[in-house]
């Protein structure tokens, strides 16, 4: 495919192997901070390739694990009300709440949907007058412009059987809160590209100064992985905490002004609890006060659910970049993607997933 296979080339893959290792000369230990980037570093061996003293920690950068287990709660009491139709992406049906998952109320009777939009939920809203359709709206900022536009839609066009269970959580104060937790061992951070490609890069240099930390945005495939690995290098071995963008053919320092107008519309900042983390003030949003009668949070009336996690699984030690999954005793035993304990296992983006589908099974870190 034009303009993707190329950021696969072996022979350039193998030029800028030969510069990191070239200008590597200390250990250092980087977080990837999108579960898509942790997800093609292990599928295509990119960690195995690099210079032993270079460590990739895997952070909570995998959306549906990091919605925290009180909202799929919430989700879970919303989808089996009566009159309800609850909509959602696929990836959230089999992430296990207190007991239970979206599959298994979906397959007691309730009317739980798989939608690839918000606005094919927006559409049922429309079609089905008699029923309340509510969208699971979760993620970071990549995901959020759309779920924004589609209540901005509801709004405008007037329909009143339609709300949004927001779970929308930013990245910026992620990167603080990891910094600022006593266990960190991490001393550069690889960026989402996606989500820049929504804000834009304008948040990094104050964290990167704050934290004395380079912040390197980063693409997805190999080629853009290694490059942002190169330059997150060689800004480590200079000394420098300065932000360099990787990324540029998809990355524009200024982000989307639309989608953050969009966003700055429909959402207001607010305190977020992160799975697997705790709650990190200001690390999220929900709708704003003009379209507070669209959040199914209030509208179903769930926001006292309150839950524990479960102690066997340690996805939170996982998404904090504290252990590999292959560390946690029940990874490959208890917890698998068939029978999953937690979210890092069921999705997509999920570091305990990607672990289990390219065979990193055991605790060595090269095979």
């Amino acid at each position: 495919m034009k303009y993707l296979d190329e950021f696969g080339d072996p022979e350039l893959a193998r030029r800028l192997l030969d510069e990191i290792h070239a200008v590597t000369t200390r250990p250092w230990a980087m977080m990837e901070i999108c579960g898509g980037q942790t997800h093609s570093i292990l599928r295509h061996g990119i960690d195995q390739l690099l210079p032993e003293s270079i460590e990739l920690i895997h952070g909570p950068g995998c959306p549906v694990c990091v919605t925290p287990l009180e909202t799929i709660d919430k989700a879970l009491a919303i989808a089996e009300r009566p009159g309800v139709t609850f909509c959602s992406f696929g990836d959230m049906l089999r992430v296990p709440g207190s007991g239970r998952d979206l599959l298994s109320v979906k397959s007691a009777g309730a009317d739980v949907r798989v939608v690839y939009s918000p606005l094919d939920a927006l559409n049922l809203a429309r079609e089905n007058p008699d029923r309340q359709v509510v969208f699971f709206g979760i993620g970071f900022e990549t995901t959020a412009p759309a779920n924004a536009m589609t209540v901005h839609q509801a709004e405008r066009l007037g329909i009143g059987n339609f709300s949004l269970l927001v779970s929308h959580v930013l990245v910026p104060p992620a990167i603080a809160a990891i910094m600022e937790s006593p266990r960190c061992r991490v001393q550069a951070f690889l960026a989402a590209g996606h989500v820049c490609s929504v804000m834009g890069t304008g948040e990094y240099p104050p964290l990167a100064q704050r934290y004395r930390v380079p912040i390197v945005v980063t693409g997805f495939e190999p080629l853009d992985l290694l490059e942002g690995i190169r330059q997150t290098v060689v800004l480590l071995e200079a000394g420098r905490h300065e932000v360099a963008n990787a990324y540029p053919r998809a990355v524009p320092d200024a982000g989307n002004p639309a989608a953050i107008a969009m966003l700055g519309d429909v959402f207001e900042v607010t305190d977020r609890t992160w799975r697997g983390i705790g709650r990190i003030p200001r690390s999220g949003w929900r709708l704003s006060p003009r379209y507070r009668e669209f959040d199914a949070e209030e509208r179903f009336a769930v926001s006292d659910v309150r839950t524990r996690e479960p102690e066997v699984c340690r996805s939170g030690e996982v998404l904090q970049g504290l252990i590999k999954p292959n560390e946690c005793a029940a990874f490959g035993k208890q917890c698998t993607p068939r029978d999953p304990l937690g979210a890092t296992m069921v999705s997509a983006e999920g570091a305990c997933a990607a672990y289990f589908a390219y065979r990193r099974l055991d605790l060595a870190r090269r095979s």
